[in-house]
């Protein structure tokens, strides 16, 4: 195990020394952690003792433990620093990783212990371990435990393929963006922002470095990078440059790739994962990979699912349409007849700060990082009482740009939070967080949660911090929510603990849940001050913040339901071939998009939640757990302190840090939310909070 000791630092912290933390070295340790935990599965006792039974398996837990650790540091340098070594030495253990996992879930011996501790009356006192010990056995069967001898090696194949697959589906959306790069001449940078600039020249920087015998018109040079994408999208006036990137984001990973970069499509892997998706649900005995899906989730079926979609895309529809015409409206006087997609940005921008006074823009310079993280860190502290203290240059990392944070709850460290905010080459895009060690104490030893928060915000420019925009503020937030629900838990049982057995579409209930300070006026009073004067966001950018909050919400949420329907039909039926992707896809866009992309557009290629990710069949999850998150944040805007508290209310928080936060999955997200709440859910907080009724 690769870890860093030092005296100034709590040992229960198990952090990782990243300067040792070579290819070569992990996979060494990534083997040695799979032949033990192997070994110990081929010998495991056969015993009457119940006891004896909690002991075994807590005894190969243990193992499992360290394997997660060592593998969990590969997987996450792979996602930020995917250099050649790494990517190799990541791919070739993922179908052992794989075997290993089969294996342990169709271990009928293995099986038959955890069967023993079920039985034992005295042992499930213990209210978390029944809790482990059915989610587990939920597992086993999931797994195949049950099927026999030529089933169980088939099922194996498929689980095995299914990791390489989706490994090489992220292998080609990161490699198809990083292809790309356009050098920009001096007429496509009108409109274009300085923030916006310095980010294109900062990757005109790196293409010249990469292309020293090049010439170049400018410095300037745009890629798919999210912020350098952006930057060009929501404010660039030459239309055909728009276009063009529009076109090169939406093609990638497909054949349809305008710059020709089809060696990295994606079609056939996505073909093939759904194939063998369907055969493993097949196995188990259920109709589609949907109702696997929906086995671990909160929703009780896909009709259910269906209806909760597009319900929300009827409430939604009308006002999707009247943005859409306020965008048609702008762009006639503007001399674009036909409004098309990659307009859509650039126009919402103005209206946005023409009807509000509102320019994104404008913002970033009352949003530094430093500023943001330090009111974010207030926030929490006063709704949970916990404390992010930053520890400097004594902790290796992976990277310069990474910051950790040691939590501390009454004086005493409980976790650890390392940061890598900023887009650059060699990352994955996106923004995540990575439990990679989970909080678990027994006979053994204690260790306490440690996490990732990987972002892709705009880098630090000359010499001022990064500049947030009010997106990239919100992203930090939700991801500090599963951040939460990671550190926070008082279960000392890692099957458990934190997000682990949390039903999925209950999972981004926390970190949805804490967007709603970022825009709330008491939230941006803390997180809010002028990067060079120290004011904090005047009254009238304040005021146009909150009421442009609502902004495009039809648009917005017809994308999430499109996107969700997307994914619970294409598992939910037996396509053959790519074509019946994209069929399924148009028909989705026919039944709720007000948006038509053209034909060649291909997002799906580069989907990795669903095709990479732990999404499949479940990316209905975020509007699900927005319902939540809406309905549990009303309880906030109606705490008894209102007048004196507003809704950063110590009291309401600490229920919510009790009842959902620590609780992790000891008990069913059902059980914990009418815990916080005192009954069921309710959709209307959440049509409320998107503006659909008053």
């Amino acid at each position: 195990m690769i870890t860093f000791t030092s005296p100034a630092f709590d040992s229960r912290l198990q952090l990782v020394d990243f300067d040792k933390t070579d290819a070569g070295t992990l996979s060494t340790l990534i083997h040695q952690d799979l032949q033990m935990a192997d070994e110990f599965l081929d010998a495991l006792p056969a015993t009457d003792d119940p006891q004896v039974a909690l002991d075994v398996i807590n005894q190969f837990n243990r193992l499992m433990l360290a394997l997660n650790r060592s593998f969990g540091v590969l997987s996450h340098l792979n996602s930020v620093v995917s250099t050649a070594d790494i990517r190799t030495a990541h791919h070739e253990v993922l179908p052992k990783l794989s075997a290993l996992h089969t294996k342990t879930g169709q271990s009928v011996a293995l099986y038959q212990l955890y069967k023993l501790v079920d039985g034992d009356k005295n042992l499930l006192k213990d209210a978390t371990l029944a809790r482990a010990i059915v989610l587990s056995l939920q597992s086993f069967e999931l797994s195949g435990v049950g099927l026999d001898d030529d089933k169980k090696a088939q099922f194996a194949n498929i689980a095995s393929k299914l990791s390489t697959l989706s490994a090489k589906f992220s292998d080609n959306a990161l490699d198809a963006s990083q292809a790309f790069a356009l050098p920009l001449t001096e007429q496509q940078l009108s409109g274009i922002t300085p923030t916006g600039l310095a980010l294109l020249k900062s990757a005109g920087d790196a293409y010249k470095a990469k292309h020293p015998n090049t010439v170049l018109a400018t410095d300037y040079v745009a890629t798919l990078d999210v912020p350098m994408y952006l930057a060009v999208m929501q404010y660039a006036d030459d239309r055909a440059l728009r276009e063009t990137l529009y076109h090169a984001y939406n093609t990638k990973a497909s054949d349809q790739s305008t710059f020709g970069y089809t060696q990295f499509d994606n079609s056939q892997i996505m073909s093939e994962i759904l194939s063998l998706r369907q055969q493993k649900a097949r196995l188990l005995g259920f109709d589609d990979y949907t109702q696997v899906s929906l086995a671990t989730k909160m929703a009780d079926s896909k009709e259910e699912i269906e209806a909760f979609l597009l319900d929300l895309a009827h409430h939604a529809t009308a006002f999707a349409k009247a943005e859409l015409a306020e965008v048609s409206i702008l762009a006639k006087t503007l001399g674009i007849d036909n409004v098309e997609p990659w307009d859509v940005p650039y126009l919402s921008e103005k209206i946005r700060s023409e009807k509000y006074n509102l320019n994104s823009e404008e913002l970033r310079p009352y949003f530094p990082l430093p500023v943001v993280l330090s009111g974010l860190f207030g926030i929490i502290d006063k709704l949970f009482g916990v404390q992010f203290v930053e520890r400097t240059s004594e902790v290796p990392r992976w990277h310069t740009d990474v910051q950790f944070f040691e939590l501390i709850q009454d004086g005493q460290v409980i976790g650890g939070i390392y940061l890598d905010l900023f887009a650059r080459n060699g990352k994955r895009g996106g923004a995540w967080l990575s439990t990679f060690q989970d909080k678990h104490k027994d006979q053994h030893g204690e260790s306490l949660p440690v996490g990732f928060i990987v972002g892709n915000f705009s880098p630090a420019v000359g010499d001022l911090p990064s500049l947030l925009s009010f997106d990239e503020v919100t992203t930090l937030f939700h991801e500090f929510g599963h951040g939460l629900h990671h550190l926070l838990t008082t279960v000392s049982l890692s099957d458990v603990a934190g997000i682990n057995g949390v039903e999925w579409d209950a999972v981004e209930l926390p970190s949805q849940f804490m967007e709603n300070f970022a825009i709330d006026k008491d939230g941006i009073a803390l997180i809010s001050r002028h990067v060079q004067t120290g004011e904090p966001l005047p009254q009238d950018k304040l005021d146009a913040l909150i009421n442009a909050k609502n902004f495009q919400s039809g648009l917005q949420t017809l994308r999430q339901v499109e996107f969700a329907l997307f994914d619970l039909r294409i598992h939910g039926a037996d396509l053959r071939s790519y074509d019946d992707i994209l069929a399924t896809q148009n028909a989705v866009r026919s039944d709720v998009a007000v948006i038509i992309p053209p034909a060649n557009n291909r997002f799906a290629n580069t989907f990795s939640h669903i095709f990479a990710g732990g999404y499949a069949s479940g990316y209905y999850s975020y509007k699900w757990a927005e319902l939540l998150s809406a309905d549990a944040f009303s309880k906030f805007e109606n705490n008894p302190n209102l007048a004196t508290q507003g809704v950063l209310d110590p009291a309401t928080g600490l229920a919510f840090k009790s009842e959902i936060l620590q609780k992790g999955g000891s008990r069913p997200a059902k059980d914990s939310f009418e815990a916080f709440m005192g009954r069921p859910k309710d959709v209307n907080a959440l049509l409320k909070q998107s503006g659909f009724v008053h």
